[in-house]
Order: structure tokens, then sequence, then C-alpha cells
């Protein structure tokens, strides 16, 4: 009988996420590191992750775009803090234009990764779905995998046990998974939370609704910001387009730093700024004191922007409120609350955060053995030990997501062309000593609080410290000796890989 010797599609680099961090992986790897063969996979159908994911009315980003945005690829629209179609069409413009685009593979979600040192490469196992839903497994293997998939899970989002839910007469929608058809014209709302996702649907809801009530257990700290930066329009109008972004950039990097060091040094001053413009724009202490006066201090969680204070304005109007109580039970009218007041509801949103899940839901193996990634630190905000050829993109929490992303795709490039140089085949980052347990993301916020302890730890020093210092890390990451703390194996230890017969 014929033998047919088979082995797996290799390639140099596997990118996982096709959304913004994955596209701006992509374009530093084809500049970076030229010649590398690479391929992006993508669960879903679309590129654009959160940014495709999320379709509730008035999804935006919460920080403007010339730092959200791409360093290499200029924000070109009007408005500073975007909405999600226009980000949307960013991402895709910008895998377009550089080529990133045929290098996607949709449909084709990673249910398994494991690491051969023998060979120094993983072996992805890959689902992949065809256009008419049916589902079908291969196998790639890859010399570096970089999980670019976030850290959201993308399939369940978070809502807690409501009480006498199911007594409920309306309708129950979750933000992640909003229906195309629902019409909430004329209607009375129950926005369920008080973080970014909350208000944003509120003012965009409250267009057409009767009223939108955004129920909170406990005030956020809640900031009004311009939709549109004059000084950035003034700059564009002066300047050329790549040097225009790069000042503006670097204009709004200084303020956002600035602000949360103002904030974390000096918490009662800051306090009070924010609480004096809220007062300002709503005109009532009485109510700045009861609903928008958190007892947590700013950036001890992640502050919430509102462009052109458009929640406050529609309070002002009458189209919102906000209600801070406790939830008692559903009835079939709406929600009871403890105090004993019924908001009336025909529609109730559950913007009660989401659910976390580390890298893409990768669950990674080592020679057939599986790896806890609780149980590993993380190097340069990247890499993780115990973990070979493996890195993360990790956004910061108190700045632009992009400013952490792009550096750690830079770093990764620089790890690739390191290797090349030495003659490496594997690395792999090494603590020089004990490290102290700290938690990857240092966020009050209840979604972070209740899944981190899946995530990596942080350790309690450079270069095992997250810093959230885009200035500090955008002048040491790259200038990072990468002998001193990563191990590395030969290509003369290891072997070919087996290739397998299929009769």
């Amino acid at each position: 009988m014929n033998e047919t010797v088979v082995a797996p599609e290799h390639l140099d680099v596997v990118i996982v996420g096709a959304g913004l961090s994955g596209i701006g992986a992509a374009y530093r790897l084809q500049t970076e590191c030229r010649g590398k063969t690479y391929a992006i996979l993508e669960a879903r159908a679309a590129m654009g992750g959160t940014w495709d994911l999320f379709r509730y009315p008035g999804i935006r980003s919460d920080s403007d775009m010339f730092t959200l945005g791409y360093p290499f690829k200029p924000w070109r629209e009007a408005k500073s803090i975007a909405d999600g179609p226009s980000i949307r069409r960013y991402i895709n413009e910008t895998a377009a234009e550089f080529g990133i685009d045929r290098h996607i593979r949709y449909q084709t979600k990673v249910v398994g990764a494991d690491w051969s040192s023998e060979t120094a490469r993983w072996t992805l196992t890959l689902e992949e779905r065809d256009a008419a839903g049916n589902t079908s497994r291969r196998e790639l293997t890859c010399g570096f995998l970089y999980a670019c998939a976030g850290y959201y899970n993308y399939d369940h989002g978070y809502t807690p046990e409501f009480p006498g839910l199911s007594s409920f007469s309306g309708q129950v929608v979750h933000p992640q998974f909003w229906p195309e058809d629902l019409d909430y014209t004329g209607k009375r709302v129950v926005v369920i939370g008080s973080g970014a996702t909350a208000v944003t649907l509120v003012p965009s809801m409250a267009k057409e609704a009767e009223l939108v009530t955004m129920l909170q257990r406990s005030p956020t700290w809640i900031s009004a910001v311009p939709g549109r930066d004059k000084r950035a329009d003034k700059i564009r109008e002066l300047l050329p387009p790549n040097l225009a972004h790069r000042l503006i950039r670097t204009k709004n990097i200084l303020f956002t730093i600035g602000f949360y060091q103002y904030c974390r040094h000096r918490p009662a001053a800051a306090r009070k700024l924010l609480t004096a413009l809220t007062t300002r724009i709503l005109k009532d202490e009485k109510l700045v004191a009861e609903h928008f006066t958190p007892t947590y201090n700013p950036w001890d969680q992640r502050l919430c922007a509102v462009p052109d204070a458009d929640f406050f304005r529609a309070m002002k109007k009458g189209q919102a409120e906000v209600v801070t109580d406790h939830i008692d039970t559903f009835v079939p009218e709406g929600i009871r609350l403890k105090s004993g007041r019924i908001l009336q509801a025909d529609i109730v949103v559950t913007a009660t955060g989401l659910q976390m899940l580390p890298f893409g839901g990768i669950s990674p193996r080592v020679d057939g053995a599986p790896v806890a990634l609780s149980d590993q630190f993380i190097w340069q905000g990247a890499m993780l030990t115990g973990l070979p050829n493996f890195a993360v993109c990790v956004g910061y929490t108190n700045a632009s997501w992009t400013l952490r992303a792009d550096l750690s795709s830079r770093l990764v490039c620089k790890i690739l062309n390191h290797m090349d140089r030495r003659g490496y085949a594997a690395v792999v980052p090494e603590p020089d000593g004990e490290l102290n347990e700290q938690p990857l993301l240092e966020l009050a916020a209840g979604y972070i609080q209740r899944s981190i302890g899946d995530f990596p730890h942080q350790g309690d020093r450079h270069p095992w410290k997250i810093r959230q210092n885009y200035l500090l890390d955008s002048a040491t990451t790259l200038r990072t000796d990468l002998n001193k703390t990563l191990a590395a194996t030969p290509k003369s230890a290891v072997r070919e890989p087996v290739l397998s017969a299929v009769r």
C-alpha cells in the first residue's frame, strides 16, 4: 500500500485575533521582520475584534483616536472620540492599505496549542467553520505564537442572577449580543450598570425612547470631554498628515499621563475637580453628590469619558435619569428596588460588565503537559514564563490600549530578529530571583476582580512589572538587553519535525 508523507502547514509566526491589536502586530511584523511568513487567525467572520463584535447603540471609544489609532496610520476623521463604525472602518482601511487583509484566515479558532521542546515549534489545533456552518479540525505549526485576542470572552457576557427575572414581561438585552431589530422607540428603558457601556447607551437610546433610566448600585467617575479636538484640528490644518498625527499623538499622550498622575498623587484635588466640572454642567450640587460622587478615588477604576457631555445633556433634557439603589426583585412591570420604588420598564439592558478570558481562551501545553497561566509571570508586559516563543498583547488600563499594544508588537519583532542573529530556536523569560506576585491588572473594577485569578501575575520590579506609564516604557522597552532575562535554546539543540505518513 502506498504511503504519502505529509506535514502540517508551517509558518514563522501566527497572530491570534484580527482586531486593532492583531492588525497592528501584522504591520510591525511585515515592516520590521521582512521575509517572515505569518497568518492572522480570526475566530469570527470579520476583522475588527471588539469594534466588530459590539453593535449596541452609540458604541464608541473612550480614548482619543490619535492615541488609540496606529502611529503609522494617521487618524483623519473629524471626531477625536470616535464611534464604533468609524473605528471598524479605520481598521479595515489599515489592513487593506498594507496588504494585511490577505493574511487573515476567518472562522478559524485556535482550540489547542502544544509546544514541542524537541522541535521548537507550536502545534496549533484549529477549528475551521465553512459558509454552511460546518466545522472541521486541522493542525498548523509555527515557530512563534502571538496572542492578540485581548482578554474578553467574545462568546459570553456577564449577567448576575437577578431575582424574579422570569416574571418580567418585557425584554432583557445584553449589550454584547444586541438584537439588530430591537425597537425601543417610545419605550421605557432601564440600563443596569454605570460603566462605559451604560453611559454610552443612555444618551444614544434617549434620543428615541420615552425615558432611559440608568440604575446603578454606586456612582462612577464620569467626565465630559470634547468630541472634537480643536487644537488637533488646527494642527492638521497647518501640517502634513503624518507630522500632524505625531504631534497630536504626543500632545494627547502627555495630557493623559499627566492627568492620571495628578489623580493618583492628589486624589482629593482630583475628586474636587471632577465634581466641580460635573456640577457646572448639571447645576445641581445635590444631584452630583448623590449620583456622581463615588466613594473610590479617580482612577482606582477606569474613568468614563462622555464626549460633548451627551450623557449629562440627556439628563438635563429630561430624556434620561440616574437612580442609585439596589435591585430587590424583577416584577412583571419592571424592577422593584430596595427602597420600594418600582422602575417601569419595557426593556431592561444588563450593562453589567464583561467576562474576562485569558488571551482568547488559549490553553497552552508544553511537551504535552498543561501550563497553568495563573502560575506564570509576565515579562515586559508581553512574554510569559514557562511558555517559549509565546507572547501576549496587553494594553494599558490608564491610557489607550494601542500605545502598549504597539510597543509589545515592536518588542516581539526585536525578539524575533535577536533569535535570528544569535541562531536561537527558542527563548523564554526566566526571573533572576524570586518575584512577589501582583495582579496583572490593578483596577478595582468588578469584571476584573471576578476573573483576574485566571491570569498570569506581574512581578514587583522591572521588567516583570507593567508600569502603566507609556513615557517610561517607550524609552526602555526596545532598549532591553534580551540576553539578561531570556533563556535561549540554540537551533543546534533541536531536531527537524518527524513527518507523519498517510496511507
